[in-house]
């Protein structure tokens, strides 16, 4: 049985060929094969949502969330609740779908639906917190009230990368806050970020019209971002494109979070324990083939110890085996596109050619990229200066603390880090210069937390932050309100 069957969950009967737009419906857009990057082979098909259909969406959506805006707190977090178990119910399903749809291995995917849950359940949570707060009246016997309201209708612009959590990291909050969504998903994974989510939803009772799963390329994107009953828009994706979404949204004066590229250091310090830096440094670049914002693209590696550094993470990179992910002992599946295995092959040739030296991997087969490790890296150099997205893990040598943090703070990105160190107060130390969001001491730099304000700053993102209480303030805005004291 494959994924496509009629008999597996969701229904293909039900969605192929359709968005998902006040229940399945054909859209005007047309249709568009789902493919499997490892294989090539065709898994499904899907509507492409049309400007049409998604001015459609935008009516719908903010027609139904007046309503919903006016239920209980409570009943909006009993619909994430039931869609936690319904997602816990198709837990094989879904795995299965984001294995063959984004190329990661199946612990890749019980990750992405373990940390899917833990974001319906901690934003179901923020239905039981204080909506506002009294303030001090100007006048006695006077009232002053402030209290958050929803913004109205919710553009989130899904990446491919997990696109099952990213897409729960932004509905779960929205939703139980009292928004209406408009879901564009990747072309890459619109099943497992778009019609599984759908599914998900239907299934624990979300009212028709709060959640419409819209599909398509960028056309669909722009469309979704310039709908006039669009308050808000949440991207995650390159930082090239979260720049032309600030752009036209800020032309409409619409709120934008943007959660976009890294290039992350961890930092090795030389009383570090070599073994585990090392083995933290292999997760964070290659774990699902480097593809994520969090993963390491610098290891600055203290001069004392970046030999015993180095060969500790050539023998992690040996012991990843690449192939279809479906396969037993297969650590890394292909990378999403020929597109991107073009990018990784440039970025280590041109750096190789103005002298790094490949150490292990740095040869495709395909979309298989093998785990790379690059030394002699210079500050010139692309894998140095570029996000790869891919895995590859570019060596630096750094002599004192001080240069380590100059060297990690050279970039516009400023996303994640980590430090590792046997001193923790020393690790602390060098961790609090860095310019970044988030960081973490000895450790992978790929972190996530469905209870942590997650985000970057500079080139990294304009400084939002999605997760725990941090959702607030996204996903609301303050209303005030006075009665006059006495005459």
């Amino acid at each position: 049985m494959t994924v496509t069957d009629e008999k597996t969950w969701p229904d293909a009967a039900q969605w192929t060929g359709k968005i998902y737009s006040d229940g399945w419906r054909p859209s005007e857009g047309g249709v568009q094969p789902v493919l499997e990057p490892a294989t090539g082979e065709r898994l499904a098909e899907v509507g492409v949502a049309a400007p049409a259909d998604v001015a459609r969406a935008g009516t719908l959506a903010a027609r139904a969330q007046r309503d919903w805006a006016e239920a209980a707190p409570q009943e909006r977090a009993q619909v994430l609740l039931r869609t936690a178990q319904a997602l816990r119910d198709n837990a094989g399903a879904v795995r299965e779908w984001i294995v063959r749809e984004s190329g990661g291995v199946p612990a890749k995917g019980d990750y992405e639906i373990a940390a899917g849950l833990s974001q319906l359940a901690q934003a179901a949570g923020l239905a039981s917190l204080p909506r506002g707060e009294i303030l001090s009246p100007s006048a006695p016997a006077g009232t002053s009230y402030a209290w958050r309201v929803p913004l109205g209708v919710v553009g989130v612009v899904n990446p491919w990368n997990a696109p099952l959590l990213f897409a729960m990291r932004a509905l779960a909050p929205a939703l139980v806050l009292g928004n209406a969504v408009l879901l564009k998903p990747d072309p890459h994974t619109p099943v497992s970020g778009g019609v599984v989510v759908a599914r998900l939803f239907e299934e624990a009772g979300l009212p028709q019209g709060l959640l419409h799963v819209l599909p398509g390329g960028p056309g669909t994107g722009e469309a979704v971002v310039a709908d006039p009953h669009v308050a808000m828009v949440v991207f995650t994706g390159s930082t090239e494109a979260g720049r032309a979404v600030a752009r036209a949204a800020g032309d409409r004066l619409k709120r934008v979070a943007l959660e976009l590229g890294g290039k992350n250091s961890i930092v090795v310090l030389d009383d570090a324990d070599i073994d585990s830096a090392a083995a933290a440094g292999a997760m964070s670049s290659f774990g699902y083939q480097g593809q994520a914002c969090v993963a390491a693209g610098r290891h600055l590696v203290h001069a004392d110890v970046v030999a015993p550094y180095t060969e500790a993470l050539i023998r992690q990179a040996a012991a990843l085996r690449v192939g279809d992910p479906r396969e037993e002992g297969v650590a890394l599946g292909p990378v999403i596109s020929e597109r991107q295995a073009a990018r990784i092959e440039r970025i280590v040739d041109e750096s190789v050619a103005a002298g790094a030296r490949v150490l292990a991997g740095g040869r495709r087969d395909g979309l298989f990229y093998p785990p790379t490790v690059l030394d002699r890296v210079e500050r010139t150099m692309p894998a140095f200066t570029e996000e790869i997205f891919g895995p590859v893990a570019p060596l630096v040598a750094f002599r004192s603390d001080q240069e380590a943090v100059e060297i990690a703070n050279d970039t516009a990105y400023g996303l994640t880090a980590a430090v590792h160190s046997r001193s923790m107060p020393r690790a602390a130390a060098v961790a609090e210069q860095l310019r970044t969001g988030m960081v973490h001491l000895n450790d992978v730099s790929a972190k996530d937390a469905a209870n942590a304000p997650f985000g970057g700053m500079g080139a990294s993102g304009n400084g939002s932050r999605i997760g725990g209480t941090a959702n607030l303030e996204q996903f609301t805005q303050w209303r005030w309100m006075t009665t006059p004291g006495s005459v």
